[in-house]
């Protein structure tokens, strides 16, 4: 059974659904990867480059950090998550897998152009996963959303697999979802790889 890979916002880091959104994940029954986004810890990352300067590449590798401290926090928060360096997980586990093992993935490019989002569907590809849940802060609009929801690599990165966003509105459903082995969210299109 592969895993379902869930990328957990980094813009929830202050949100009180946070911890309603690991309680909901722990019912699913599947193995579950947790990819963390970079919330302040790559906000800080954007405002320092501004002021110093530094090369995209160099943000590159200090945001996979930034999700990397996300991750760690996400760890010591919530009981039962386990971080990781690899995409293997057992059915029940939640494993929170450390960014930092994407360094030397020559596909994704090291800029901005490739986020948490983008970072969350290679995993998924490169594991073999067919579904990828994206927990999100907003809820989509009916159309599916402002295009710069997702950074530019997005769609690349995603093609062929299933994915599903989702936001508040459908915190109230997900134990319950979750715990049949289903995702909540609203499923985007985006064609075949």
């Amino acid at each position: 059974m592969t895993a379902l890979i869930v990328k957990i916002g980094g813009s929830l880091w202050r949100s009180p659904q946070l911890g309603d959104w690991i309680a909901a994940l722990r019912r699913f029954p599947g193995p579950m990867i947790v990819v963390p986004g970079g919330g302040p810890f790559a906000d800080a990352v954007r405002t320092v480059q501004k002021v110093m300067g530094f090369s995209d590449a160099a943000a590159h590798e200090m945001a996979l950090l930034a999700m990397e401290q996300y991750g760690l926090a996400l760890a010591d928060m919530f009981e039962a998550l386990l971080l990781s360096s690899t995409s293997g997980a057992r059915p029940g586990d939640i494993r929170i897998w450390r960014p930092s093992a994407a360094r030397a993935a020559l596909d994704i490019p090291a800029s901005w152009e490739a986020t948490s989002d983008s970072l969350a569907a290679w995993l998924a590809r490169s594991s073999g996963a067919s579904r990828l849940l994206l927990i999100k802060s907003i809820d989509l609009d009916a159309d599916g959303g402002p295009p710069d929801l997702f950074d530019p690599c997005f769609p690349k990165f995603a093609a062929g697999l299933e994915v599903f966003v989702a936001g508040p509105s459908n915190l109230d459903r997900a134990a319950e979802v979750f715990a049949g082995g289903d995702v909540v969210g609203a499923r985007l299109s985006l064609g075949r790889a």
